[in-house]
């Protein structure tokens, strides 16, 4: 039996290691991994189509599921999750010093409608009370000038979404205190190098997101796995395929992080850090799938993205992934 050719594109993470070097098989698959930036991954994804399987966005996914012109359609594997309180850097020299405070100001970010934005505004309007209409936003590159948005969006006319200058970026207009604050999945570089009067709003963020699981139960999903659905009705077998792989690859990246005798990540203690989290957030703390647990996630996401213009209906979750990818036999 001959091989369905396929190319692939994701991050190169721990839980997808295996993919690329060929210990988690993707059955009936010959693949052409190539592993890239999900900023790159999304823009050719999206934009062009260039990628049979593919890490996706999953505040992308759910505007085009929206508006039924989605190119892909998703396995439940959450190649990304984060929590999103250290996403949020200000200046400290503007009196913010608690979420209310983000009030009135000029808050940049690289887009509107990317994942980690959203889940970053839900927060901050279901635990704070700050609505997205009461902030000035500024859109632009956060290192380089220029970016937009990766697809078009269309907003409540309260909101108030101004592009920066083609020649500035957001990280050079923190520095210089010409925007109060930045939100984004990457840190600005004017942060990493240390700038005077640039710090994050939440000083113990890892504190404030611990307590936040506590009280939620939610582990932020940011990244999820599509496939081309023109490949999928060709080859309904696909998304089980996919789905079986991309299990094995994390149940083997999970289990090095065990490992004593030599450490898979240069990090001392990685044992005893790694128990800490299963001890706060449970043995299987990154789940695959559409349980009880992911379920609660991507709804209370759907909701987010809903109330924030992003898609014109609410999602339901089933709707986003292939019905085979949420039904794996069991033995």
């Amino acid at each position: 039996m001959r091989k369905l050719k396929v190319s692939l594109s994701c991050g190169n993470y721990d839980r997808t290691q295996a993919i690329f070097d060929g210990r988690a098989e993707i059955e009936g698959c010959e693949v052409m991994a190539i592993p890239l930036e999900p900023e790159e991954v999304f823009h050719r994804a999206f934009k062009y189509g260039e990628f049979d399987i593919t890490e996706i966005s999953m505040s992308s996914h759910m505007m085009t599921t929206s508006r039924g012109d989605n190119e892909y359609v998703a396995v439940p594997a959450f190649l990304s999750r984060l929590f999103r309180h250290s996403g949020i850097y200000v200046r400290t020299d503007r009196g913010i010093n608690s979420p209310q405070d983000l009030k009135g100001k000029k808050i940049g970010l690289p887009e509107y409608q990317i994942t980690a934005n959203v889940w970053i505004r839900g927060i901050l309007e279901d635990e704070y009370g700050v609505k997205p209409s009461d902030i000035k936003w500024r859109r632009g590159g956060i290192e380089e000038p220029g970016r937009g948005e990766r697809s078009p969006i269309d907003l409540d006319p309260s909101i108030d979404l101004q592009q920066i200058p083609d020649d500035k970026s957001l990280s050079g207009m923190l520095e210089s205190g010409e925007i109060d604050a930045y939100i984004g999945a990457r840190a600005p570089s004017c942060f990493a190098r240390g700038a005077p009067n640039v710090g994050r709003l939440f000083s113990d963020y890892i504190g404030a997101e611990q307590d936040y699981f506590r009280r939620t139960k939610i582990f932020p999903i940011m990244h999820m796995v599509g496939i081309r659905k023109q490949l999928v009705d060709e080859n309904p077998w696909l998304p089980v395929a996919v789905q079986k792989a991309f299990l094995k690859a994390k149940f083997l990246a999970v289990k090095e992080l065990d490992e004593l005798a030599a450490s898979p990540v240069s990090l001392p203690w990685l044992v005893h850090y790694h128990d800490e989290v299963k001890t706060l957030m449970g043995d299987d703390y990154w789940p695959y799938g559409l349980d009880a647990v992911n379920r609660k996630v991507i709804e209370t996401f759907a909701r987010y993205h809903h109330e924030q213009g992003l898609s014109k209906r609410r999602v339901g979750a089933e709707e986003l992934f292939a019905a085979s990818s949420l039904d794996l036999s069991k033995i």
